[in-house]
């Protein structure tokens, strides 16, 4: 059972526990009813009954709780389109933080007594409902960026330097930032806490919304362009009247106005110019290490390409051939041989080359391979490898490492061997396996000991020239060895 798997059922028993001694709780305080919860009704002058302002809507809102993290924690994993993850949590929000103003009406009831307009007694409950069901969210949304966070790195099985840094550093940013509210809160500084602990969210989300949708939608005309406006104005006012609702519960005013005009107008002249200066020196720096990492990984699978191990096989194998047959077999070798050499010198060292001559090559290998291994009836090499008559581009030599990886540890000329390739396309998406079975290279393989950098190499340059474009699952035991590629050229 994935790990992933193990955590959702873990996770779905400790809110359930937690939910039910919620509830137990409330049915030992029914015990002694009337002590509980009626000093402000007394105060007030206002008729109190325990199971109407208390047990009943206190129930009411941890099932609400309860059921509204259930839901959201299984319409998050399930939905794959950002824009409706954002839609259904917005979605969520109002409806959990009107049924909580609702229930609020009674657990607050005493507030009919405090305000002469009933209209005021409504405003304060449905504020400081909403305000409270905000907060509840952001601690939400933040848990739930740090649970995927950490998952993700445990898929890839471990964490790089620039994960492990990552992951400190968000954890130093929020313990800052929790530590600053607690000093805010026990200094009695309400302005504090909602300045603070409103105002950092605002713009961590809308550092994250120029990251990862609006600064690529805005293309190379960048903050001048008209269509990145148009976006921007209405997401930074409807945000602006969120952060200043929530502020306004926070702090008790009723100076909504002056909330929202300071988060609208604060933004705009302020807040945007600095995210587009540390955007420009990510891009930039991004930048240099694309071409720095994609620089030496060519270089190094160059290396690993043309090595002598390799040719003196195929070498061998055109010279035994020749002795058992005719010429015509030996010359076809050769020419698929002399292609496969033109490829790496030449077009190994463009940026992009068409799919159908990355397939090409990989069709070459495979045969050169199979004239080697034809003798052997105990191997068997089976292909699907679509002909491709799109317009793709891919960058070159990806997909040939894992081919012969497959040949370098699946074939053996003493056991029965075997390897399966398959590739195709889906509009822009390609897809590719090999399934291949194992054998342990003897003492005497000159390549025992060769730990090799081919599939390293590949995994590299795939997190380099096709992030979050891809994704690899390798699969291996004793005997196979299975591998699936997925790349949205």
């Amino acid at each position: 059972m994935k790990a992933k798997e193990i955590y959702r059922k873990v996770e779905f028993w400790i809110v359930t526990i937690i939910a039910a001694s919620f509830i137990l709780s409330f049915l030992i305080m029914s015990k002694n009813a009337e002590s509980h919860g009626s000093y402000w009704f007394s105060f007030y002058h206002i008729q109190y009954n325990f199971y109407k302002h208390l047990f009943m809507p206190c129930l009411a809102q941890v099932i609400i709780y309860y059921s509204g993290f259930l839901f959201l924690t299984r319409f998050i994993d399930e939905k794959r389109d950002d824009w409706a993850k954002a839609g259904g949590v917005f979605g969520s929000y109002l409806i959990i933080a009107t049924l909580i103003a609702v229930t609020n009406t009674y657990t607050d009831g005493w507030k009919f007594g405090k305000f002469s307009d009933q209209d005021e007694v409504y405003n304060d409950i449905f504020i400081d409902s909403f305000t409270t069901v905000a907060i509840v969210f952001i601690i939400y949304i933040a848990y739930y960026i740090l649970k995927e966070f950490i998952f993700r790195n445990i898929h890839i099985r471990k964490f790089s330097a620039t994960s492990k840094k990552k992951f400190w550093n968000s954890l130093l940013a929020i313990a800052c930032w929790i530590a600053v509210l607690i000093i805010f809160g026990t200094n009695h500084s309400p302005e504090g806490v909602a300045v603070f602990g409103i105002g950092v969210p605002y713009i961590a989300l809308l550092v994250w919304l120029h990251l990862r949708y609006l600064i690529p939608l805005a293309g190379r005309e960048r903050y001048k362009s008209k269509a990145y406006w148009i976006r921007i104005i209405p997401i930074v006012f409807l945000l602006s009247l969120i952060a200043g609702a929530i502020s306004m519960g926070v702090t008790g005013s009723n100076e909504f106005a002056g909330a929202f005009v300071m988060y609208f107008f604060l933004t705009i002249p302020i807040v945007l110019p600095l995210i587009w200066f540390i955007s420009k020196n990510k891009q930039e720096k991004d930048t240099l290490q694309t071409a720095l990492g994609s620089s030496q990984a060519n270089l190094s699978l160059l290396r690993s390409q043309i090595n002598p191990h390799f040719l003196f096989n195929a070498l061998n194998t055109l010279y035994g051939t020749a002795l058992q047959e005719n010429a015509e077999r030996t010359g076809e070798g050769i020419q698929k041989l002399g292609d496969m050499m033109r490829f790496m010198l030449h077009e190994n060292m463009q940026e992009k080359i068409s799919l159908a001559r990355e397939v090409d090559y990989l069709n070459n290998y495979i045969d050169l391979q199979k004239l080697r291994t034809a003798a052997s009836p105990a191997i068997i090499i089976q292909t699907n490898i679509e002909e491709q008559l799109n317009r793709l581009d891919i960058s070159p030599m990806l997909l040939i490492p894992f081919v012969e990886n497959a040949f370098k540890h699946g074939i053996s000329l003493q056991q029965p061997s075997f390897i399966n390739i398959s590739l195709h396309t889906k509009e822009h998406v390609l897809f590719f396996d090999v399934h291949n079975s194992v054998h342990p290279k003897s003492d005497y393989d000159p390549e025992k000991m060769k730990s090799g950098i081919g599939l390293q190499n590949v995994k590299q340059r795939l997190a380099l020239l096709y992030p979050k474009k891809h994704e690899l699952i390798i699969r291996e035991s004793a005997k196979e060895f299975f591998v699936h590629l997925t790349i949205n050229l």
